[in-house]
């Protein structure tokens, strides 16, 4: 199915890993969602000249831009985890998260760039980064079933 990217949703989870309580941060545009992986090369000769490739490790980060709004619960949320260096679960998904057929990536992240943009003739905004940190649970492709 094809999906505009506005049709896009981003959350962060107020509850707990069991009982998630996912709040949409609507206070975002330009979401970028970036899986890597990894390589190792295994050429040998008896690859004929060709190079051979195998993923290792995955990578992930959810890029985006919101509003510089201290008053916006999502935006305070995000601010106080990276100051504070504390973990927040995300979910970047297709569609609303309670919606059947949604999918996406649920990570406990980190929030790695917080970066405050002033232009002149636009809003203020933050440019925000984040990446799957250390925690009990291991990022998964969610699919709302």
């Amino acid at each position: 199915m094809n999906r505009l990217g506005m049709e896009g949703k981003l959350y962060y989870n107020a509850g707990s890993y069991a009982t998630p309580d996912w709040k949409e941060l609507k206070n975002v545009k330009d979401v970028t969602l970036t899986l890597e992986k990894g390589e190792a090369d295994l050429t040998t000769r008896g690859n004929a000249g060709w190079k051979a490739t195998v993923g290792t490790l995955k990578e992930g980060s959810i890029e985006f831009e919101m509003v510089w709004d201290t008053e916006d619960a999502g935006f305070t949320a995000l601010q106080n985890a990276w100051f504070g260096d504390t973990p927040v679960e995300m979910a970047v998904m297709d569609g609303p998260i309670a919606t059947s057929g949604s999918q996406g990536l649920r990570a406990t992240m980190s929030v790695i760039s917080f970066s405050r943009k002033e232009p002149l003739e636009e809003a203020m905004s933050v440019s925000v980064t984040i990446k799957p940190t250390y925690a009990e649970h291991a990022p998964e492709w969610m699919k709302v079933t």
